[in-house]
């Protein structure tokens, strides 16, 4: 330690002696800052990385990818390029929780396989899922953005700012098509434990579709929640780190 940043990946704690290190998948039309508030607050002795899509933040010219097995092949080549780390735990919410479960599937078929995985506000991804936002408006996908914001009027803005929006809107709608047109390839059980977090109101996935997780894997499962709403990590950053800390030290 400390690991290298690549191309896909960004050091948000490069934790000296780090027993673990934690990768974190974004959202859709989310960055690697994302996880900064949970980096900081995540205990001692884990490290902790975020993934960085294309087409935001410091990789604003890069090329989008709005295919989900394609992000997740670039990040697990950039996983087993770190060579021999200390254990590796994959979080991911939302899209982030597919593009980790993918990337978890290819790092157990390489024996590199994690020691946990977990996954918030995403049904399971053998779930049956119809969105078609992404061949949508402008307008439809700032709805929708709306519907799940902790507070819509954060979002509204993109309607009356265009250049906010020419920023904002592209990778969005590249990671809508990449959550919409993908499918699962059935394959064998993970066999690390696997935790599927949840916001109590989150109007994308209910308990019961997060118990479905549970046929993912051949380790230990669990549920949990939190109160808030699809970004309930936002509101809850201290109490998801301590779940983390507690997970991860065990």
């Amino acid at each position: 330690m400390p690991i290298e940043a690549t191309t896909w990946l960004r050091a948000l704690r490069a934790a000296p002696n780090a027993h673990t290190v934690v990768v974190c998948f974004p959202p859709g039309g989310g960055s690697a800052g994302a996880y900064r508030a949970l980096a900081q607050q995540v205990g001692q002795g884990i490290a902790v990385y975020a993934v960085q899509y294309p087409g935001r933040q410091d990789r604003l010219g890069d090329p989008l990818v709005p295919d989900l097995t394609e992000l997740a092949e670039h990040v697990t080549a950039d996983l087993l390029g770190w060579g021999a780390v200390p254990s590796l735990a994959l979080f991911g919410h939302s899209m982030g929780a597919t593009v980790a479960f993918e990337v978890a599937r290819r790092l157990q078929r390489e024996g590199r396989d994690p020691v946990q995985l977990f996954v918030s506000g995403r049904i399971a991804p053998d779930a049956r899922y119809a969105g078609r936002l992404h061949v949508g408006s402008d307008a439809d996908l700032i709805a929708d953005l709306e519907r799940l914001a902790n507070d819509a009027a954060s979002v509204s803005m993109l309607r009356d700012d265009a250049e906010l929006a020419e920023l904002v809107l592209p990778p969005l709608r590249a990671d809508y098509r990449a959550v919409e047109t993908y499918v699962f390839e059935p394959g064998s059980p993970l066999r690390c434990p696997v935790s599927a977090l949840l916001g109590e109101d989150d109007p994308t996935v209910t308990i019961e579709q997060a118990q479905e997780w549970r046929a993912h894997t051949d380790g230990e499962f669990e549920v949990t929640t939190f109160p808030g709403r699809h970004f309930y990590l936002d509101e809850r950053v201290a109490e998801v780190a301590a779940y983390l800390a507690a997970r991860l030290s065990s």
